[in-house]
């Protein structure tokens, strides 16, 4: 007996198209690993999990609410590998994943390009509004949306501090917490953001005339060097795993979108969720005495 359209879920080859469809691949660095990890192409998918990373807790997530795909921001394998035993970390989530039939897709510097994508996400949770233009941009890209970061202005003036607040409160709660740098009561109005590190930006956030960065993993020194120029924006640091999160909930929607327009509302029926499970590596925070 057939079944129906009504009932069945898509392949995993039909996901996987729909999210490149949004993200392709094309779009992601050279030295980037991206798109399926681990599954079979002709499984069927019903439950797609968004997370950040693809860790044990976000494994141990997926198994217990039943997902068939994983659908990570950052790699599993960025650097070649040349076996995949289980009492290795990566090989271990290999294996526990193919054991429970979940397949494991990454989305990462092709999805922090995209226009919306990574940083767009991640503006909108620090409080930016209105249009917003790439910190820099692709080349390859003739609308001149894509690219990495974003540049866009607060609804309204604010000083550092209560905008590092602001910061605070729209990102995930995490050990480390949030970093600034510059004079708390300097008048904050035009931002930049980049989701994941954003040392190699410093130069591309003053050259953008913004009045404060908002990124991920600065190192002292050049953070050190950067505030001490006149008229350097001031910094505000977020925790890696903090920075990336809001896309989660981005991507989710556009893979639901994508599979609508590509299959049809009635064959696109699959569940997406965003993990809650922190995965920042720093678990812990000690103040100093």
């Amino acid at each position: 007996m057939p079944v129906s359209t009504l009932t069945a879920h898509p392949a995993l080859a039909d996901v996987v198209a729909a999210l490149e469809d949004v993200y392709p691949t094309s779009w992601a660095a050279p030295w980037d690993r991206v798109g399926l990890a681990v599954g079979d192409p002709a499984d069927r998918v019903a439950k797609v999990l968004f997370a950040v990373d693809p860790v044990e807790a976000v494994v141990d997530e997926a198994v217990t609410w039943g997902a068939d795909l994983v659908v990570t921001h950052h790699p599993l394998m960025l650097r070649g590998v040349h076996g995949v035993a289980a009492d290795t970390p990566k090989g271990r989530i290999v294996h526990r994943l193919i054991r429970a039939g979940i397949a494991l897709y990454t989305a990462h510097t092709n999805a922090d390009t995209a226009a919306p994508g990574v940083s767009d996400a991640l503006a909108r949770a620090v409080g930016l509004t209105g249009p917003l233009r790439p910190l820099e941009p692709d080349a390859a890209d003739p609308d001149g949306r894509r690219g990495i970061g974003r540049v866009g202005a607060l609804d309204a003036p604010m000083t550092l501090r209560d905008f590092a607040a602001r910061v605070a409160a729209g990102l995930p709660a995490t050990a480390p917490g949030i970093r600034a740098a510059g004079d708390l009561d300097r008048i904050v109005t035009d931002v930049a953001v980049s989701g994941g590190a954003g040392d190699s930006l410093l130069d591309a956030a003053r050259a953008a005339g913004v009045d404060a960065f908002v990124t991920s993993d600065l190192r002292h020194h050049p953070a050190s060097e950067f505030t001490e120029q006149p008229g350097a924006p001031a910094l505000v640091d977020v925790p890696h795993f903090a920075g990336e999160w809001p896309w989660l909930a981005d991507g989710a929607a556009a893979l639901s979108d994508s599979l609508v327009r590509r299959l049809g509302p009635d064959a696109a029926n699959v569940e997406t969720r965003v993990s809650t499970t922190v995965t920042d590596a720093w678990s812990q925070a000690f103040p100093s005495a």
